[in-house]
């Protein structure tokens, strides 16, 4: 059964530092996309980052030269280095992991893109 369980989630003051980790199990992802997506109350899930199958990554313009997208392949485990947070980055953040189809940037930055989801932890940025 895959599982990607996300943890690190918390409270932090506005530009404070945060690590996320999105741990998978079940089936190894070291070859596959490997995307973060948030959720904010009342708005649509959307994307912050992905990294591709190897160490390629690519960011919104949201979170670009704040947020880093790694991964260690031998603890199938993903990371989101989240610097420099603001208010408006408070938010579920949820991992996702895609293993079917082209990795198209269309495809990578959508959630209709993945087919694993963990389950989200929560991120708060205080003023």
């Amino acid at each position: 059964q895959v599982q990607l369980v996300e943890s690190g989630g918390g409270l932090v003051q506005a530009g404070g530092s945060l690590r996320l980790s999105c741990a998978a199990s079940g089936r190894t992802f070291s070859s596959y996309p490997m995307g973060w997506f948030r959720q904010a109350p009342g708005k649509e899930r959307e994307f912050v980052g992905v990294i591709r199958g190897g160490t390629t990554t690519y960011y919104a313009d949201s979170v670009k030269g704040r947020f880093t997208i790694s991964r260690d392949n031998a603890e199938n485990t993903v990371y989101l280095q989240m610097n420099s947070l603001k208010v408006e980055d408070t938010a579920v953040y949820y991992c996702a992991a895609r293993t079917t189809g082209p990795n198209t940037l269309l495809r990578l930055t959508t959630t209709r893109g993945y087919d694993y989801w963990g389950q989200g932890t929560q991120v708060s940025v205080s003023s």
